[in-house]
C-alpha cells in the first residue's frame, strides 16, 4: 500500500502531535496540536470529579492551518475567565472520539481527563535547553514526566520553560533525516524550489546522491578573502577561497526545506508518526543515497545513531504527556535554525546574501512560528501577520514563500512576557543583535541598544523578575577568555563566542540595567545553551543596597559538554578567577561580585556535566529557596545556598 493510500484509507491517526498546553492565564488558554484531517472538536474544562464541563469552546476552522495533504496545525486560543491556582481538567471531543480514545498514553494513573493548573505564581519552574535526539544520554524530559507522575496537581511545576535548541536542525542523525523524509511523503507536505542551489527543488534533493551524510557539499559557500587579515587591509594579498556559509561542523544532514523543519518538530515531540516510519528503511535500501552507496564510516555512524534514536523514541509518550499537563513556553536559540545564527555581521552578510541560505533560515523561522513562537504570545501575531501566513500556506509557491520570509526577517516580537508573580521576561537574543561597528568577524551583542532599553522599561518598579536568556548573562570567565582569544585571532566561530560580555555596548548596557535604582530587588536569570549546569549569586560592588542577582544555568536536556575539556576549564576558572584574583579587574564584570555555588554532587566540580533539567523554587519575594537539576537518570543535584 502506498503512503497516499495509507492516508486515504484512514491509517493515519487523527492526532499526530500534541496536545501541548501553551500560554495559560486567568483570561487566556492556548492549545497546540497537529492532526491528520480538519478538526471538528470541542475543548471542555472540568473541575475534578465532575462529569459536566463548566466551560466549553469550539475549535473553529479559522484556528487551523493546513500544512500538507494530511497535516493541519491547530492553534487554538480561547478567551474567558478561568479559575486559577486550583486543579482543573480538560478534554477534546473530536469527530473520532475524545483524548482518552485517541491518545491513551496521554494520562497519568487514575486520570480520565488531562489535569492541569493555571498558576499565578511562578514559584516552581522547570527549565532547560539543548535537546539533541541522538546524543548518547537519556532524555531528561522523560525524567521530569516521571517526577510529575508522582505529584498531585498543586505540587506540580507552574510551567516548563524551554530556553533554546528544541530541535537541532544543523546536526541531524541519518535515521532521523530518513524518518523526516518518510513523514513528508506520508503527510503530503509541500515541495519547494531552490534558487542558487545545486538542487532545483526538494524532490531533487531527496533523490540526490548527497541527500544523506553529504549535504555540506550542497549547502552554500561564499568567497572568503583572508579572514581577520582582510579587516586590516591585507586580505587583497591572500588567495580567495570558498567557505561554508553555515558554520556547523556536523552539517552533513542539515535541514533545508520547510517541510523538513516542520516534520522534525512532529518527530521530537510525539511518538505517533514513529509508529508509521520504517526505521530500517535505509538499511534495507543498501545504504543508498541516490545512486551513491554510503561509505562504511557513514554506515557505521547510522548504526550508532539508530541505537540512540530508538531510545529517544521510546521516551516520547512521556514527553507528550508532560507537555500536555504543564504549561510550556519556549524561545529559539541557534540550533533551532543553524549553528552560530547571526553571531557576527560577517556571518549575516554571507548568509542573507545567498538565496539558498536565506531560504533555509526563513524555513526555520516559519516552522519556529508554527511550532513554538505562536503559543508563547498569540497576541503578538496580528491580522497582518496572519494574512502573510495564510497567503503562503493556502498557495505555497516561491513568491508567497519569499514574501512571508521577508516579513519574518522584519518581525521584532519574538520576545514576550509571562504575567506571573514574579513576572517572567523571555528575551530574543538572536534577531535583534548589536552588530560590531569595527570588524566584520567580531561577535555581535546578544541584544541591541533599543531592545535593551525596552527590557529596562519592562523591569521598572517590578519587585522581582525572572529573566530568560538563552545564553548565560554571567558565564564561566575562563571560557569567555578563550572565546575572546579566538575572536582576536579571527576565529569567533571556533569556540562560539556567544556570551553577553563579548560586545562592549551590550555588556555595559546590560550591567547598567542591574545598577538602575528602580529595577527589581530580586533578579533570577535562567539560561542554557552551554551544555553544563551551574549557579551564581551576584551582588554589585560598592553598593550597600545591591539587588540580589541569581544566575542559574541548566543545559542540556539531552546534551553534554566534552567532559575532559570541561574539567580543565573548571579547574582553570577556579585557579585564575577566584574572588580575589586581579584578573577580575580586567573584565567587563568588574562591578559585579560573583559567588559560585558548589553542587552537592561527587567531585569538586562547580560545572555539572550531566544531561538534566533545572528545578527552581522561589519564595514569596522571588528569591530562590531551592536550585537544583534533575538529571536524565533521575538523580537530583542541588546547588545549596552559600553560607
Amino acid at each position: 500500500m502506498s503512503e497516499r493510500e495509507k492516508v486515504s484509507s484512514g491509517q493515519l491517526p487523527l492526532v499526530l502531535a500534541g496536545p501541548v498546553l501553551r500560554k495559560c492565564t486567568a483570561r487566556e488558554l492556548t492549545l497546540w496540536l497537529v492532526v491528520s484531517e480538519p478538526l471538528d472538536a470541542e475543548f471542555s474544562l472540568y473541575y475534578p470529579g465532575e462529569s459536566e464541563a463548566f466551560c466549553s469552546h469550539v475549535i473553529t476552522r479559522q484556528q487551523q492551518i493546513q500544512i500538507g495533504y494530511s497535516a493541519w496545525v491547530v492553534m487554538a486560543n480561547f478567551n474567558g475567565e478561568y479559575p486559577t491556582d486550583t486543579p482543573l481538567e480538560y478534554d477534546l471531543l473530536t469527530q473520532h472520539g475524545n483524548l482518552s480514545q485517541l491518545v491513551p498514553s496521554l494520562f497519568y494513573d487514575g486520570e480520565t481527563r488531562v489535569s492541569f493548573c493555571i498558576r499565578t505564581r511562578a514559584d516552581y519552574v522547570l527549565h532547560g535547553s539543548c535537546r539533541n535526539p541522538h546524543y548518547p544520554s537519556k532524555d531528561s524530559l522523560v525524567a521530569a514526566d516521571s517526577k510529575v507522575a508522582g505529584q498531585t496537581v498543586p505540587e506540580r511545576p507552574a510551567l516548563l520553560m524551554m530556553s533554546g535548541d528544541q530541535i537541532y536542525a544543523d546536526h541531524v542523525a541519518g535515521p532521523m533525516l530518513d524518518a523526516i523524509q518518510q513523514v513528508i511523503t506520508l503527510l503530503g507536505l509541500p515541495d519547494e524550489r531552490f534558487s542558487e542551489s545545486p538542487v532545483a527543488d526538494t524532490q531533487a534533493l531527496y533523490r540526490h546522491s548527497y541527500n544523506f551524510y553529504a549535504r555540506d557539499k550542497i549547502l552554500p559557500h561564499y568567497v572568503d578573502s583572508g579572514k581577520w587579515l582582510s579587516d586590516n587591509g591585507f586580505g587583497k594579498w591572500l588567495p580567495h577561497r570558498g567557505r561554508p556559509v553555515f558554520s556547523s561542523r556536523e552539517s552533513e544532514n542539515h535541514l533545508m526545506g520547510f517541510s523538513e523543519f516542520f516534520a522534525m518538530y512532529l518527530l521530537v515531540w510525539a511518538p505517533q508518526l514513529w509508529d508509521l516510519v520504517d526505521r530500517e528503511r535505509l538499511k534495507k535500501l543498501g545504504f543508498k543515497s541516490g545512486q551513491r552507496e554510503l561509505e562504511p564510516k557513514w554506515q557505521q555512524r547510522w548504526h550508532e545513531e539508530k541505537v540512540h534514536i530508538d531510545d529517544f523514541v521510546s521516551g516520547l509518550p512521556q514527553v507528550q504527556r508532560l507537555m500536555a499537563h504543564i504549561p510550556t513556553y519556549m524561545i529559539f536559540d541557534d540550533h533551532d535554525v543553524t549553528d552560530d545564527w547571526n553571531l557576527t555581521i560577517g556571518w549575516e552578510k554571507a548568509a542573507y546574501g545567498n538565496k539558498l541560505s536565506r531560504r533555509i533560515i526563513g524555513n526555520a523561522l516559519i516552522s519556529y512560528w508554527l511550532c513554538q513562537g505562536w503559543g508563547n504570545a498569540p497576541e503578538h501575531f496580528d491580522a497582518t501577520f496572519w494574512e502573510h501566513a495564510k497567503t503562503y500556506f493556502s498557495e505555497p509557491d516561491d513568491i508567497h514563500q519569499e514574501q512571508f520570509i521577508d516579513f519574518l526577517y522584519r518581525f521584532e516580537q519574538w520576545h514576550y512576557a509571562i504575567e506571573t508573580t514574579p513576572k517572567m521576561l523571555v528575551l530574543d537574543t538572536r534577531t535583534r543583535r548589536w552588530r560590531s561597528e569595527s570588524k566584520m568577524n567580531k561577535p555581535s551583542g546578544l541584544m541591541d541598544w533599543e531592545a535593551l532599553t525596552e527590557l529596562q522599561q519592562s523591569l521598572l518598579h517590578e519587585p522581582a523578575v525572572i529573566l530568560v536568556s538563552a545564553a548565560p548573562m554571567f558565564g564561566v570567565k575562563f571560557i569567555e577568555m578563550l572565546q575572546r582569544g579566538m575572536t582576536w585571532l579571527g576565529h569567533p566561530l571556533l569556540i562560539d563566542a556567544e556570551n553577553w560580555m563579548a560586545h562592549p555596548g551590550s555588556a555595559n548596557t546590560l550591567l547598567s540595567i542591574f545598577t538602575h535604582t528602580r529595577t527589581p530587588t530580586n533578579f533570577v536569570i535562567l539560561s542554557g545553551d552551554v551544555h553544563y549546569s551551574f549557579a551564581y549569586d551576584i551582588k554589585l560592588r560598592f553598593r550597600r543596597s545591591s539587588p540580589n542577582i541569581y544566575q542559574i544555568t541548566s543545559s542540556g536536556i539531552k546534551n553534554e559538554f566534552p567532559n575532559t575539556l570541561l574539567r580543565v576549564c573548571d579547574f582553570m576558572d577556579r585557579a585564575l578567577y577566584s574572588p580575589h584574583s586581579p584578573l577580575n579587574w580586567f573584565t567587563k564584570r568588574k562591578r559585579m561580585k560573583i559567588k559560585k555555588r558548589d553542587p552537592d554532587s561527587p567531585g569538586n566540580h562547580r560545572l555539572v556535566n550531566r544531561s538534566a533539567i533545572g528545578e527552581l523554587r522561589l519564595d514569596k519575594d522571588g528569591k530562590p529557596t531551592d536550585i537544583a537539576i534533575l538529571t536524565a537518570c533521575g538523580d537530583r543535584v542541588v546547588f545549596p545556598e552559600i553560607d
